[in-house]
């Protein structure tokens, strides 16, 4: 069984409780204020985390792509311009490291260039998160490695090979996996979440779930398969304007979420069989002896 792995003040493994990850990510939109609606919600649902996306507009965005002009809130700019406006200031990060303290629930970010992580790193995170978009870049891979943190690698849209060949760069002590189809919202037939089962056996690491679809009984069905955490998109209103808000969670659907995983905690038990003291007097009035 794998060995669980420390994040903050949660054991991250199997039979722990299973760690849950509300992806702000941009569907912030650039506003600060919003952000904080978006912990606030969080941390109303009961999550355990909230996680961000940091970028280097100028370094991720391709020179092709950055004067395409995008309808945005901010009327028609180029993409390198939207991508600027969604990224939050130094600043900005401090107000929000204060506010998840404030609200007592932690926070981190996927890193998608190497200075984003020294950006993070000054913060402490308690780890980072590989987005599947980076789990091929062996640079960025072992630059965020060399933090010393644990790294939770997401696996969307990469072959077995692929995953096989970043693990090989990673710690295995601190490196978790998370099942994931980088699909935008992703069709229930092609989350394949036995998938969690198989990462599980061949890497020996702590394995969860990152979804997009649309629903939660497919995320509820990822924590029967034994998911260790689970990550989804959090939004306040899915009809907002963002490229993820249509896959994300409202509050309201976050809440159910939260607690009907931990009711399925309570639920799936420790595979011992027993005799509970509810069952003893119904197990004396309807067992005779020699029936």
């Amino acid at each position: 069984m794998a060995q669980s792995v420390r994040i903050g003040r949660y054991l991250v493994g199997p039979g722990q409780p299973v760690f849950i990850i509300a992806e702000i990510g941009i569907n912030h939109n650039g506003d600060i204020e919003l952000a904080k609606k978006l912990i606030d919600a969080a941390a109303l649902a009961g999550c355990d985390a909230v996680k961000f996306q940091k970028r280097t507009p100028e370094l991720c965005v391709p020179p092709e792509q950055r004067n395409i002009l995008r309808e945005t809130p901010w009327g028609l700019i180029t993409y390198l311009d939207y991508r600027y406006r969604v990224e939050f200031s130094e600043q900005e990060y401090r107000e929000i490291d204060s506010y998840c303290r404030q609200k007592g629930i932690i926070w981190f970010a996927s890193c998608w260039d190497e200075p984003s992580v020294d950006f993070i790193e000054q913060f402490d995170p308690p780890c980072y998160k590989i987005a599947s978009a980076s789990l091929t870049d062996q640079s960025l891979v072992k630059y965020t490695a060399a933090k010393g943190k644990p790294l939770i690698v997401s696996t969307g849209m990469s072959t077995m090979e692929e995953i096989r060949e970043c693990l090989s760069w990673l710690p295995r002590e601190r490196t978790l996996l998370a099942h994931a189809t980088s699909t935008y919202p992703c069709p229930p037939e092609e989350l394949n979440l036995r998938m969690i089962n198989t990462l599980a056996a061949e890497f020996d690491v702590p394995v969860g779930y990152s979804g997009h679809e649309v629903g939660l009984q497919t995320t509820l069905a990822a924590v029967t398969l034994g998911a260790c955490f689970v990550e989804r998109h959090i939004t306040l209103d899915r009809a907002m304007w963002g490229t993820d808000q249509a896959a994300s969670v409202e509050t309201g659907g976050f809440m159910r979420l939260v607690r009907d995983i931990r009711v399925i905690e309570s639920a799936l038990g420790d595979g011992v069989k027993r005799v509970y003291e509810s069952e003893l007097p119904i197990r004396q009035k309807l067992r005779r002896a020699g029936r």
